[in-house]
């Protein structure tokens, strides 16, 4: 069947524009992972996993250089696999200065979380807050849903440093109610609104017996039951509480994750893919060059003991077995 010409002008504009949509969100790296560190192309940190049907994403900071003594964080990355071996580095999706009130930040620990279609992107900025931003697609682009933060240190009504208001950890229930915990020296919570950039409602603070935070909270849940991971003392382990509600009482059952030894921090994501789960971290273990400053995402298995209680992970060189 021959087209009119009329038709012809029309047709490809509509090709240049898809042409110009897959460009833009193209893969430039495959990486077949051999243990941990899960990547040794760059340094990466503060990991944050999010679970899409057969697809596991994991969104990233990144350390610019090996050997570091200061933290140089101005951009985020994100990676995704389906099987743990095998993942694909996509196009960088978000940088600090995509935030113009932000731009002079750093770009610390985020948190992804989807919602009616669309998926957010829960970022700290060190000291100007806790910001937000939203794309159509896991990998991004993403931009900045509010033109301002989210949260800020007048937020972390218990904090009296720069740097409280940090380490966003986004949660949905089972009855559709997303949270929001974050901090550091103090943990905070609250709702989120259904449109994801507004809070709903009275922050609180979390507080239990044994509860020795310093950052990166973490909310999941297996069987029922509420598990809270965060980062304790400095240098950081990752110790837990549980809980039968999103908001207390919670039990602190102890540590999960020992002191890394070679990083002064670690920020920890827990997630279940294909039926088995996940401990995700970071550590300063990339060799020649790996520090408290040039971090590496490590991933090794996690088990839970048959009363509900986690067994203490162990870090591996090994990793994780490709899964099908």
């Amino acid at each position: 069947m021959k087209l009119p010409k009329c038709l012809l002008p029309i047709l490809l504009l509509v090709f240049s524009e898809q042409l110009l949509h897959a460009q833009e969100h193209s893969t430039y790296n495959h990486i077949t992972a051999k243990g941990n560190p899960l990547f040794t192309h760059k340094y990466t940190a503060d990991p944050a996993a999010m679970v899409e049907g057969d697809t596991l994403w994991l969104y990233t900071g990144h350390d610019f250089e090996g050997g570091q003594k200061g933290y140089k964080m101005k951009d985020w990355l994100v990676f995704s696999t389906t099987d743990m071996a095998n993942w694909t580095e996509h196009p960088v999706p978000l940088k600090i200065e995509d935030f113009a009130w932000a731009e002079s930040g750093d770009a610390y620990a985020g948190h992804v979380a989807e919602r009616n279609g669309k998926y957010y992107w829960y970022i700290s900025t060190n000291w100007t807050g806790i910001g937000v931003a939203v794309a159509d697609h896991p990998a991004g682009p993403f931009k900045d849903a509010l033109g301002k933060p989210l949260l800020t240190n007048e937020d972390c009504f218990a904090s009296g440093h720069s740097w409280a208001c940090i380490d966003p950890a986004i949660f949905t229930d089972d009855d559709g109610q997303p949270w929001i915990f974050w901090g550091n020296g103090e943990c905070y919570y609250a709702k989120l609104k259904d449109n994801m950039i507004e809070i709903d409602g009275e922050i609180k603070q979390v507080d239990f017996d044994g509860f020795a935070f310093e950052e990166a909270p973490w909310i999941h849940r297996k069987d029922g039951k509420y598990y809270l991971t965060y980062a304790s003392g400095f240098p950081e382990k990752i110790a837990y509480a549980t809980s039968e509600s999103i908001e207390g009482p919670w039990e602190y059952q102890g540590i999960l994750n020992e002191i890394a030894g070679n990083s002064n921090t670690n920020h920890q994501s827990i997630v279940e893919f294909k039926d088995r789960w996940y401990f995700i971290y970071h550590n300063g273990g990339r060799q020649r060059g790996g520090t408290s400053f040039s971090r590496s995402v490590c991933i090794d298995p996690l088990y839970y003991n048959f009363d509900g209680t986690l067994k203490r992970v162990q870090m591996t060189t090994e990793g994780v077995k490709p899964v099908d």
